[in-house]
């Protein structure tokens, strides 16, 4: 296992008696939480703990895992906060403009004439395509829709993101 590791989805609370977890997503990957995938369980001042998926449902838009030996809520209870992660080792090749949530999060956005929009400080995954949550300073969040009439280029090396708001955006 390499060093690296990325965010797949953070428990939010467990579920039921039977040692399910209730995960809200980081990943646009299903595959991360298919049965049989290993998962590393981080939280600050704890060891990191190899999770194995026994199951997989979503209930109300949340993600609801249990993991092999963990078979009641007191299995899992004291992972409530953690995150859940892949290992580096496990990154899959992405398709042109695909890329992975950390790749994007902490980018600067630029509108077309040059001038700073923010920073992107989430991703929502709310359908179709992606959303990205825009930090502005002084101003409400810009929500930026994953479209290719908007986003005009995204530049990982540099972490900048280039946009040509439609009317009504940035309102």
């Amino acid at each position: 296992m390499s060093d690296e590791m990325y965010n797949v989805g953070q428990i939010i609370n467990t579920h039921g008696i039977k040692g399910e977890v209730k995960v809200q997503r980081i990943t646009d990957f299903d595959e991360r939480f298919q049965p049989g995938q290993l998962l590393y369980w981080v939280n600050e001042g704890q060891p990191v703990k190899e999770l194995v998926v026994k199951s997989h449902r979503i209930h109300k838009g949340f993600d609801l895992l249990s993991f092999e030996d963990h078979a009641s809520i007191n299995d899992v209870e004291n992972y409530r906060d953690g995150f859940l992660k892949v290992s580096s080792d496990e990154h899959e090749e992405l398709e042109e403009h695909e890329f992975y949530f950390h790749e994007i999060i902490g980018a600067s956005v630029y509108l077309t004439t040059g001038e700073n929009l923010g920073v992107i400080k989430e991703i929502l995954t709310p359908g179709a395509n992606d959303v990205w949550v825009v930090q502005r300073e002084g101003k409400k969040d810009a929500l930026i829709p994953y479209i290719e009439d908007v986003v005009k280029e995204v530049n990982i090396r540099k972490q900048e993101i280039i946009i040509d708001p439609i009317e009504g955006l940035l309102d």
